[in-house]
């Protein structure tokens, strides 16, 4: 083939090494995350009149609620057996090993956020916790895609084996080779990587690594589509007065893109592993439909508050 359409992802995830202790772009992508959705609420506030010093707070209660959601979530949907020291610290004791905290769930953050911003409602804008919900909902999208761009950094969460020309060569989450090795960390991993790149061993090893779906893309993308609905509907139509509104199109847009996306993501583990579901549709599925039909309600329902 003169043009391939398949790529050898063989990115590696750390910035850079100070000692033991690894900056990953994984981090790097939550950094944006949260620099540019204080941005987005800066903008927002100001539309709204609302003082931009209560940012502060609002920064500290979604930071806060979002890691240790999404860290508990983590465990509670698709961990069986855990320690709470696993839960909360970003590194093993025995042997001592800095792992970082690998294991997010995005709809354990979703929860966490939700009962935070409650608090922040009630407490510090004075306001019903939808209309702080449908502000949110504009960043809470644009982070969603720079988390899935920093697990395709991470070669993590990958997609099912397209069983074509097609796909992404995950080498890092593939090949065995490295494992039977003794090779784990990300400088290891490119130094044996370069070394062996045309040994025939490795070669026929490469080619037997399967291309898969870029499912992180896919779900970026689907994020990113959703911030730019948002974005129109706040800026651009009235929709930002119905209350609950913007917040129910977030949840359809965020969960449906999760939901399909699944269907091509390689399996991970979870609540269907512990539980007899005669359904075939896996733990991030099960979680997302009842929050796209908590977003319909809120997007369909008949009595809509109209803030003035």
């Amino acid at each position: 083939m003169l043009f391939s359409l398949s790529i050898d992802w063989n990115f590696n995830p750390d910035i850079i090494t100070i000692g033991s202790f690894p900056i990953k772009y994984y981090s790097l992508m939550f950094v944006l995350t949260f620099i540019l959705g204080l941005q987005i609420m800066k903008m927002i506030f100001k539309k709204d009149i609302i003082s931009i010093e209560k940012l502060d707070s609002l920064f500290m209660y979604t930071v806060i609620a979002m890691l240790l959601g999404a860290r508990i979530g983590h465990y509670v949907f698709y961990e069986e057996d855990y320690t709470l020291a696993e839960v909360f610290l970003p590194f093993r004791l025995n042997p001592f090993e800095f792992t970082g905290f690998r294991g997010l769930a995005s709809h354990g953050a979703a929860i966490g956020i939700i009962i935070a911003l409650y608090f922040y409602s009630k407490k510090v804008v004075k306001k019903p916790l939808l209309w702080t919900l449908d502000r949110v909902a504009l960043p809470a999208a644009i982070g969603g895609m720079f988390v899935r761009f920093g697990n395709l950094f991470n070669s993590e969460i990958v997609g099912k084996a397209t069983g074509s020309d097609f796909g992404f060569k995950f080498i890092r989450n593939d090949i065995s080779e490295y494992k039977a090795m003794g090779i784990t960390g990300a400088d290891e991993v490119n130094k044996a990587y370069n070394l062996i790149a045309n040994n025939s061993r490795f070669k026929e090893v490469l080619a037997e690594v399967p291309n898969r779906y870029p499912t992180q893309i896919y779900e970026a993308t689907g994020y990113l589509v959703t911030f730019l609905v948002l974005w129109y509907l706040y800026w651009k139509t009235d929709k930002k007065q119905h209350i609950g509104y913007l917040f129910g199109v977030w949840m359809v847009m965020i969960w449906s893109v999760r939901f399909f996306v699944e269907f091509y993501k390689e399996w991970q583990g979870g609540l269907e592993e512990w539980i007899d579901i005669s359904i075939k549709l896996n733990t991030g599925q099960l979680l997302s439909i009842p929050l796209v039909l908590v977003g319909l309600f809120f997007m369909f329902r008949k009595s809509k508050t109209i803030l003035e």
